[in-house]
């Protein structure tokens, strides 16, 4: 198969597994009086043990090489277990819609900067184009919110969600650029994602003795909690695992600024969250910023033909 090929199924991979993140807030709406953080805590907990067991042959296989990267796997691992606390909470202060928006959106930009001040990768003007369109139309999508009541306590609270949603993105970054890190030193995607996870999945399942309260009191909260830890989690995360053997981790990032965009189509529909007109611009300027990362800009296809790369092989 092509690189083009490659790249094109990874893209797939990765936009699928945007759909499926993107679900995650309104569902966890649908979850009463449960705690963000017990259900990041379940979630990502069981989601990763499923992706732990899942790839447990491919971990025996790479296992060398992950016993040589302790400090990169211990630095993803972490970040998996911040992420989903981060993420959750930033939702529940801010919107389902604003707090999913800042999370992803922030990400692009600290993948970029790790990709350049660590691992010194070059980034495209495609790729800065791309970024700042995606990142206007995040900004239109944060302003269009709605405020029905625009209190002190509100805006101290939606202020909080934001930083909190900057500390998933962080987080969110770290993962994605650790992950990459592994495959490019020859393990497997299975095998990069689900030892983080798994690892991750060991301190936050003993947290749910503190934050679980009501996970399984009611039919609804044992169903929310099930799907999302099956569905955007396993699923999801294997999914984005396959994408990164093809693409960069900032190209990922940034193509998971869908996420937001279903999250917000989600929030206005089912949950009742509105949105002004500017708003409705910005999912425009985000599904432009997805349309310019999905089509190839490659001027020189007889040249970049015949250059190999170890991420290309087949697995």
């Amino acid at each position: 198969m092509t690189n083009q090929g490659h790249i094109f199924k990874g893209i797939i991979a990765i936009v699928i597994a945007s759909f499926l993140w993107g679900t995650t807030g309104t569902a966890a709406s649908y979850a009463h009086n449960v705690s963000s953080l017990g259900i990041g805590a379940f979630s990502t907990g069981v989601g990763g043990l499923l992706l732990a067991l899942f790839a447990h042959r491919r971990i025996q296989l790479d296992y060398k090489r992950l016993l040589a990267q302790p400090m990169l796997i211990l630095l993803g691992s972490a970040c998996v277990a911040i992420y989903p606390l981060a993420f959750y909470n930033a939702m529940r202060f801010s919107g389902v819609a604003i707090g999913t928006i800042i999370s992803i959106a922030s990400a692009p930009f600290f993948s970029v900067l790790l990709e350049r001040l660590i691992s010194k990768k070059y980034i495209s003007l495609h790729w800065v184009i791309s970024f700042i369109i995606g990142a206007v139309g995040i900004v239109f999508l944060a302003m269009g919110k709605s405020h029905e009541n625009s209190s002190l306590n509100n805006y101290l609270l939606q202020n909080m969600g934001v930083l909190l949603g900057l500390l998933a993105g962080l987080t969110y970054a770290g993962y994605s650029w650790a992950a990459k890190h592994l495959i490019e030193k020859g393990v497997h995607s299975q095998s990069s994602v689900a030892v983080q996870f798994g690892i991750a999945a060991l301190f936050l399942l003993p947290s749910l003795w503190f934050t679980g309260e009501n996970i399984f009191s009611t039919m609804m909260n044992t169903s929310v909690v099930i799907y999302m830890a099956f569905a955007p989690m396993f699923l999801g995360y294997l999914l984005f695992g396959f994408g990164l053997k093809s693409i960069d981790a900032s190209r990922a990032t940034l193509i998971t600024l869908i996420e937001p965009l279903v999250a917000t189509l989600l929030a206005i529909y089912i949950v009742g969250e509105k949105f002004k007109m500017i708003g409705w611009v910005g999912m425009g300027l985000v599904l432009l910023c997805l349309l310019l990362q999905t089509i190839p800009f490659n001027f020189n296809r007889q040249k970049t033909a015949t250059v190999s790369t170890p991420l290309m092989r087949e697995y």
